[in-house]
């Protein structure tokens, strides 16, 4: 058990409360409760009335985590630790790794997004890189349940805000850079300059693979020497050819000049870059090119993202992309495959980067030949002028708005016609809408299920 504690609901007798000022929560507010659960010691940013002993800090976050790196990193030394940032592909690329690794019989969790998976153990997440001490508990459960390596998903919160403080990774990659979260970065170098501090996590023995089609890695091969490249252009893991089905790929491929070939089940050239991302860190970690590509056959895309479903005579994708680039992506690609129309769902989350809420609208409007914009976790934000923002990106005359989103599912469904798919975005694994700071049940796959189900004798 850790000694120290930062949510008084979780405090044991005998622990340290750490009071901590969030954006929204005062820990100090919570100090009787922490003490009545049993803490036996406050660590504070000021005075406060207690009747336990009670440590001054100037800034208690930044204190104790220091503490929390001096007193428990050293007891994760021998989890072998794999780290991914990048705009886009995070989640899939660890989800692959993490699947990988089990296939070729090594014992591994995941850390992400998706939540925190080892075997048949889940544990639900609130951040896609929870806050150091979460962190430090869930590596604290990996090395309980055995695990040799940790495959996670670090977000840019996670670099500026040392939540991965005190960790050292065998193996970093980066997947890209596009606009997101500019809301809190405020400029696009701020928002670079935070991803390249991953470099100080890797073991200078560690090794980093970056997309070389992405100018950014041009940055990280700049500051870390052992870096290796994989993309379409001239690279270590060089993506020669790539002929994608909906429901396959066949890739040729070279690494360090010597040629494959790999059919994965996953679809689309941005699971070409997330499925190159696991290999190359893989085999970069000594595992073979062909133990590889022989267990590729097993391998299946996480919940939401690009999940596929026969509907009438099309098909349905669910995916999260909910940033401009990723939702261009998953159009352009699926307009590439399509024989019929590509008909997308999408909308905007509230209380979150406005800016790019009329990219996301022009782009879905531009390249789909449908659009039904609707919500997306509107959160405290009025939902109408959310949508007015995506609208006013919007050129083409090719789109209606249903703010539910659970009757804009249907009426997506309905219009499947032969051969057509409809892209559900911004969802992904998601099973619920925040309206308020309420969070309503609702997800993307269970609606289509349900209306599979309610449609199959048509």
């Amino acid at each position: 058990m850790f000694k120290y504690e930062t949510d008084s609901r979780k405090v044991k007798p005998g622990q340290t409360f750490v009071a901590i000022k969030g954006y929204t929560v005062d820990g100090h507010d919570y100090i009787d409760k922490a003490i009545l659960n049993g803490a036996t010691e406050i660590i504070a940013a000021h005075e406060v009335e207690s009747s336990v002993p009670v440590t001054i800090v100037d800034d208690p976050a930044s204190y104790f985590q220091k503490l929390l790196v001096e007193e428990y990193s050293d007891e994760f030394k021998d989890l072998k630790l794999i780290g991914i940032t990048g705009t886009n592909g995070k989640t899939t690329s660890a989800y692959l790794t993490y699947q990988m690794l089990n296939l070729l019989g090594k014992k591994a969790c995941y850390i992400g997004t998706l939540g925190f998976m080892c075997g048949d153990y889940f544990e639900e997440l609130p951040n896609t890189t929870p806050e150091i001490l979460t962190m430090y508990k869930l590596l604290e459960k990996a090395k309980d349940l055995g695990c040799e390596y940790v495959a996670m998903e670090v977000s840019n919160f996670a670099l500026d805000l040392k939540r991965i403080e005190g960790l050292k990774f065998v193996a970093g990659s980066f997947t890209n850079l596009s606009e997101d979260h500019l809301d809190y970065h405020k400029t696009m170098e701020i928002y670079m300059n935070c991803k390249l501090k991953l470099v100080n996590y890797i073991k200078k023995d560690g090794v980093l693979t970056v997309n070389i089609d992405d100018e950014v890695s041009k940055k990280f091969m700049e500051i870390f020497k052992n870096t290796k490249t994989y993309g379409f252009s001239k690279a270590d893991y060089e993506i020669i050819n790539d002929d994608i089905h909906p429901d396959h790929t066949n890739i040729d491929f070279t690494v360090y000049g010597k040629e494959y070939k790999v059919t994965t089940n996953l679809t689309s050239k941005f699971n070409i870059y997330n499925y190159f991302t696991m290999f190359s860190i893989l085999h970069e970690l000594g595992f073979s090119c062909e133990e590889l590509i022989e267990k590729t056959k097993d391998l299946k895309a996480p919940k939401g993202r690009c999940e596929t479903y026969k509907v009438k005579d099309g098909f349905v994708v669910i995916d999260y992309a909910h940033t401009p680039d990723a939702v261009l992506k998953v159009v352009t690609a699926y307009k590439e495959l399509a024989k019929g129309r590509v008909i997308t769902l999408v909308g905007c989350g509230g209380d979150r980067d406005p800016i790019k809420r009329p990219i996301m609208g022009e782009i879905a409007s531009h390249y789909s030949d449908y659009v039904i914009f609707t919500d997306d976790n509107p959160r405290c934000e009025d939902h109408e002028k959310i949508m007015e923002d995506i609208l006013n990106g919007v050129t083409k005359d090719n789109y209606e708005v249903c703010l539910d989103r659970k009757e804009a599912i249907k009426k997506a469904l309905d219009k499947i016609e032969k051969n057509d798919i409809v892209l559900l975005l911004g969802k992904g694994h998601e099973d619920y809408q925040i309206i308020g700071h309420t969070k309503i049940h609702l997800d993307d796959s269970e609606e289509v299920l349900k209306y599979i189900e309610n449609n199959k004798n048509d």
